[in-house]
């Protein structure tokens, strides 16, 4: 197909959406490529008129596409005995000698996506990626329990965009742990994790998110969650020109479980959206979410989460939703979203919105005692965020502790 022939699928084409269509004209066709392509024609780079996208407008944001100057904000080292999987904006880096029941199996042919209309950022990651003669694709299969966290480092290189996929499927009883670092380095990253838990097996997910004035970043994240599976998520996200870290769950097994925690810090000019749809499609199914923010004057956070228990199979549901945020200046953002869509009858559903200052008497109270006013806010906002990490993987969380706090003290960016 040729490119005009492309561009007849979008309603006016940005230049940045004239760019990702030519990429895409360069592609092998292929009917999965092109499917996910389709889904994100649809709608093109998502923007306010779309509801789920009306306060990250990434059409607006990258009118066009440009090369990041390098990376920034702060990043994690592996921990000492990581597994390390690198992303350069091209192609993964595989470490040879991987242990037992760990295998890692490279695709270089478009792999399919569904639910991709409902995916726009997914959708246009799906259709960019499996190109042959390189490894923007991978899929690993975890069939015993690993000692060894699994590192993967995402980063741009200083190229335009990058797109990268990983899959983890991981058989019943088994456990894995994933520790992600994005730390930008492209005009446009869109990167798709996905985590197939089966009957009994665990997994956590440690993320740490960082991006230029001038990068759009959009992270997305699929879970399924078979009978007696868990999952565990725990993010940091200091936010880009504009950034989206989405995370979608479905329950397909009973008493299974997820815990989903995040903490925003988006500096001036800096905008973070966390956004997630939690599907309850099996009875007896436990959620818990705790999502922290502090914006300084000139941030943006947004916070979007929903709950949905069906009729049929969400009975005995547990599900407990929770956004807190701080404005910490006049001239803050923060806008929440949280919703729960029931149907079922025989459920335990909760959740809670409340953004404000720092307590006035808990400031009173440590100035009384010698501290600078400055050092008092920060160490209560510090305190404020961290109840959000508590989650994060052993091995990085003083690292992610650490860069809150030199955020809120002003060396962080």
């Amino acid at each position: 197909m040729t490119i005009a022939e492309l561009r007849t699928r979008f309603q006016d084409p940005t230049p940045a959406e004239l760019q990702l269509i030519a990429r895409y004209g360069e592609l092998p066709e292929d009917g999965r490529r092109a499917r996910a392509f389709d889904a994100f024609a649809q709608s093109g780079l998502p923007h306010r008129r779309l509801e789920q996208w009306k306060w990250s407008d990434f059409r607006q944001s990258i009118q066009s596409i440009e090369a990041s100057s390098a990376q920034s904000g702060p990043r994690m080292a592996p921990p000492a005995n990581a597994i390390v999987l690198r992303f350069d904006g091209r192609s993964w880096d595989v470490p040879d000698g991987l242990p037992d029941g760990f295998r890692v199996f490279e695709k270089d042919t478009a792999q399919a996506l569904g639910n991709a209309e409902q995916l726009p950022m997914a959708a246009l990651t799906a259709s960019q990626t499996g190109q042959p003669k390189t490894c923007d694709i991978l899929q690993i299969e975890v069939s015993s329990s690993q000692e060894q966290p699994i590192f993967l480092d995402f980063a741009g290189a200083g190229r335009e965009m990058a797109f990268a996929r990983i899959a983890f499927v991981v058989r019943p009883g088994a456990r894995v742990d994933v520790i992600e670092q994005h730390s930008g380095g492209a005009g446009l990253s869109a990167m798709l994790v996905e985590f197939g838990l089966q009957k009994g097996a665990s997994a956590s997910r440690t993320l740490l998110q960082s991006g230029g004035h001038q990068e759009a970043t959009a992270i997305t994240g699929l879970v399924s969650l078979d009978e007696d599976s868990e999952f565990q998520q725990t993010a940091l996200a200091f936010g880009a020109k504009v950034a989206r870290i989405e995370t979608r769950v479905w329950y397909s097994g009973p008493n299974a479980a997820a815990f989903l925690n995040a903490a925003y810090l988006p500096a001036d000019g800096k905008h973070v959206d966390f956004t997630s749809h939690v599907w309850h499609g099996a009875e007896s199914c436990t959620t818990r979410q705790l999502t922290k923010g502090a914006v300084p004057d000139g941030g943006r956070g947004v916070f979007q989460g929903k709950f949905h228990v069906p009729r049929s199979v969400g009975q005995h549901t547990d599900a407990d939703m929770q956004h807190q945020a701080l404005l910490l200046e006049n001239g803050a953002e923060v806008f929440a979203k949280p919703e729960l869509e029931i149907y079922a009858d025989d459920v335990e559903c909760a959740h809670g919105n409340t953004s404000g200052q720092l307590d006035e008497s808990a400031l009173f109270y440590m100035r009384q005692r010698g501290i600078p006013v400055a050092e008092a806010r920060a160490m209560l906002t510090e305190a404020f965020i961290a109840e959000a990490l508590e989650t994060a993987h052993p091995d990085v969380l003083q690292t992610l502790l650490d860069a809150s706090r030199d955020f809120l003290r002003g060396s962080g960016e």
